[in-house]
């Protein structure tokens, strides 16, 4: 799963009751759900699409969900994480298929939302393997290298966060870095919401959590993202969109660590940390009496501003072959790599959709183009012969050939971790000669690395 796109989920499941069920409620939850209901036409899907999960029941017309998994296992496919959906007959294969590698499996009846907090988390924990998961850098400008280092040392404490930055930027993906490094590899959940794209009827519900009959179309009692993420962390995206009606309530669950469902009165205890995130100025709206002010100092404990795209030139290409590499490996074909003029075309765009139009770029270059190596046509729409773009694109050799070194000893000192000796080691240059090419290339040295010196 790419942090910035939905997780992609298949379902597998005959039952067109329970299957339409489990497709609007993924769906409402942000997922891109795929629906097979025999496991021969999942068993092709799952061979060709990148899913972050799979949830299937075991028992379907063609062949059984435990066959499935069988034959994708020996057809040595990299398989997602599998969820099974079993009745109290079948948890004795269950269990086997649990031994055989298999994620989890539920048991009918089953509660929905459990199901979806332990399919997202699955998610989650996938995105560490992926090539632009959390194990990766934030990227390699120095920009990034500070917001990677705070993220480090802010994985000990349970400080409340606030990341701001252009949509597109990646703010999600560092507070998920955040929360995997806070929690160890201990499995805790992970549940983001966008409160910009909840109804403010809604919102309340999906924060908190209702009661049966609380209202009209309650016809159940359910958990809000609050008790989903009790033990974790709660991502609250585009918190400048909540209503101002809501904001108290948030500070009081927030303070008090507690918090009691729309038509219930029983308060429930809820221990979360809180990493919020906009792409508006909070400050600003503090002052125009859209946003609480108390909440405002109450969430923006530490600040983490997440430059635009623009303005870090070095992560640019760093992420395009990123970007490349993981398209390749998900959906195969021949190798693909940027030309020169391909490169200094993309240092030349202003990006105002930051890495996600970036990743949309490289995508509909790949799917259009089929050239190994990919040139400024095949990655902007009718490029113009004669541009301005295209004439700082072909830029001189010595200036490109400066851009490349700057970029390759970024990378290097982060594979490095930021030491001079082991970054000059690895490159096969002296610790002398690796200073005086930082220096004339205006890469700025941390207080380690100059420690180290």
């Amino acid at each position: 799963m790419n942090p910035m796109n939905s997780p992609r989920l298949c379902l597998v499941e005959d039952d067109q009751i329970m299957g339409e069920s489990l497709v609007d409620r993924f769906r409402l939850e942000g997922f891109e759900v795929h629906w097979f209901q025999c496991a021969g036409d999942a068993q092709r899907a799952i061979g060709r699409v990148a899913y972050d999960a799979v949830l299937s029941d075991i028992r379907l017309p063609d062949f059984t969900g435990e066959a499935l998994y069988a034959q994708l296992r020996e057809a040595t496919v990299d398989l997602p994480p599998f969820v099974f959906i079993t009745g109290h007959g079948s948890i004795e294969r269950a269990v086997a298929l649990l031994k055989a590698g298999a994620a989890d499996y539920v048991t009918k009846p089953f509660d929905l939302d459990e199901l979806v907090v332990k399919v997202r988390q699955l998610c989650r924990e996938r995105v560490a393997s992926d090539p632009l998961g959390v194990g990766t850098p934030l990227g390699v400008s120095p920009a990034m290298q500070k917001i990677e280092a705070m993220v480090r040392r802010l994985a000990g404490s349970a400080s409340t966060v606030l990341i701001t930055g252009q949509s597109g930027v990646g703010k999600e993906r560092v507070a998920l870095q955040l929360h995997l490094l806070a929690a160890g590899g201990t499995g805790r959940p992970f549940v983001a919401v966008n409160c910009g794209a909840i109804t403010e009827t809604l919102i309340e519900a999906e924060l908190f959590g209702h009661e049966k009959g609380a209202f009209t179309g309650a016809a159940r009692q359910r958990k809000g993202v609050f008790e989903q993420a009790n033990g974790g962390t709660l991502f609250l995206d585009e918190i400048g969109d909540m209503p101002l009606a809501l904001q108290v309530k948030l500070l009081r669950a927030v303070q008090e660590k507690c918090i009691v469902r729309v038509g219930g009165e029983t308060t429930i205890p809820v221990e979360v940390r809180i990493i919020c995130a906009t792409n508006q100025d909070l400050r600003a709206r503090v002052e125009a009496g859209a946003f609480r002010e108390d909440l405002y100092y109450r969430i923006n404990v530490v600040h983490l501003r997440i430059p635009p795209l623009r303005e870090r030139s070095e992560d640019i290409v760093w992420f395009a072959r990123q970007f490349l590499h993981e398209l390749v490996a998900t959906h195969g074909g021949q190798g693909r790599s940027l030309s020169g003029a391909a490169e200094q075309a993309l240092m030349a765009y202003p990006w105002p959709g930051n890495l996600r139009e970036l990743r949309h770029c490289i995508e509909r270059a790949c799917i259009l183009s089929a050239e190994p190596v990919l040139e400024p046509a095949s990655l902007f729409e009718n490029w113009p012969q004669g541009s301005a773009a295209q004439e700082k694109a072909a830029s001189t050799l010595e200036q490109y050939i400066r851009e490349c070194e700057r970029g390759y000893i970024l990378q290097s000192l982060q594979r490095c971790q930021g030491k001079i000796a082991q970054t000059a080691t690895y490159l096969g240059i002296s610790r002398k000669n690796l200073w005086e090419k930082m220096k004339r290339l205006q890469i700025e040295a941390r207080a380690s690395e100059a420690d180290e010196a």
